[in-house]
């Protein structure tokens, strides 16, 4: 049997800006809902989606074409923006409940998975977590990362209903900024620590106390923090992250009952173009790698050179999965997947290849 698979989210634009954003506003609006950026919007969600789907992703992250902050912060009142920061100026609460992109999926879902002869559409679901959105902020504190907490988890049981055709299987919190900054505010023993603990139990546990997988997306793990997390299921990290190579991982994984999303595919486009600079300049000074970086960009804009060449192989993807499975065994890989979004990705076209090649890999080894 073979890994399942999902994604992180994002993709490159297929739709206009102006469009994405007025779209995602009318669909949740009744007089709005058939509006021309309201049909553009259901457009573009409803072919990322099976484009996903159709690629192999078994629990795909709805598709994420808005900025990860913001289709997050316009949710919430009691906010203002000064000088390019939000300030708290009331109580911060909840004014909008639903993901557009959700309500998308779940009004479709049937005649998605009658299409594609699933039994039912299994959604992902990213929400960009309080940590992460904390830093929008002009004055962070302790008492943020609670009340960010607490309306997250607003959301997520306002976006958690399941149907015939629709499951929210996994509910995942986004938190690139975490053990990635230097933080004063996450000191040992701090309050702000023990806040961001709290943050994230409020949320995950929303999830989990609904029977919904719980995962915690970062970039470094260099932070034990989120071993403490008793609400949180999965842990999920970039390809290169000592997580999926120590032993204590394995120990770790058993004494806080976690599993994990194995990486199997790097997604930072740029590191990938000079990866391939390096490979062609064996020996080559950094003055002409970074010539050749500039070289293989220009060619790529041009369309002289396909982007899906510089995409990892299946048989790396697949390698690198079967060394997780052996470390850490079969009943601690619930998932496999790329190790973050894809909106970097030169073109659409080969950020759904690069998901395909993600979805193969996992079919070639057997669990």
């Amino acid at each position: 049997m073979a890994v399942r698979t999902c994604d992180v989210g994002s993709l490159p634009y297929i739709i206009r800006d102006d469009l994405l954003r007025k779209g995602a506003q009318d669909v949740l609006s009744p007089g709005r809902a058939r509006s021309g950026p309201a049909e553009e919007f259901r457009r573009a969600v409803l072919m990322a989606m099976r484009d996903k789907l159709v690629s192999g992703i078994d629990v795909p992250t709805y598709p994420q074409f808005r900025d990860m902050n913001e289709m997050f912060l316009a949710m919430l009142s009691g906010l203002e923006r000064f000088e390019g920061r939000y300030v708290e100026v009331a109580r911060l609460a909840v004014k909008e409940t639903r993901i557009p992109e959700v309500l998308v999926l779940r009004e479709h879902a049937a005649e998605l998975a009658q299409e594609l002869g699933l039994e039912k559409v299994r959604l992902r679901m990213c929400i960009t977590g309080p940590h992460t959105l904390s830093f929008q902020f002009a004055f962070r504190s302790a008492g943020l990362l609670r009340r960010l907490g607490h309306v997250l988890a607003e959301v997520v049981k306002a976006n958690l209903a399941s149907g015939k055709h629709f499951e929210v299987a996994v509910v995942a919190l986004d938190e690139p900024t975490f053990a990635t900054v230097d933080d004063p505010l996450l000191e040992r023993g701090s309050e702000g620590r023990e806040a961001l603990l709290s943050a994230w139990e409020e949320v995950l546990s929303a999830a989990r106390s609904r029977g919904v997988l719980t995962c915690l997306h970062l970039h470094s793990t260099s932070d034990d923090l989120f071993w403490h997390a008793e609400a949180l299921r999965l842990v999920e990290s970039h390809v290169e992250d000592p997580l999926y190579r120590l032993e204590e991982t394995k120990r770790l994984l058993e004494e806080h009952d976690k599993a994990l999303v194995a990486t199997i595919c790097r997604t930072d486009f740029d590191a990938l173009v000079v990866a391939r600079a390096r490979a062609e300049l064996p020996g080559g000074s950094e003055a002409q790698v970074a010539e050749r970086v500039r070289e293989l960009w220009k060619v790529i804009r041009s369309g002289s050179l396909d982007p899906v060449e510089l995409l990892e192989p299946v048989e790396l993807l697949a390698r690198r999965l079967r060394e997780v499975l052996t470390r850490f065994g079969p009943d601690k890989v619930l998932f496999a997947g790329p190790e973050c979004g894809l909106r970097a990705f030169p073109t659409y076209g080969v950020a759904i290849e690069c998901l395909r090649r993600v979805a193969e890999a996992c079919r070639m080894v057997e669990t």
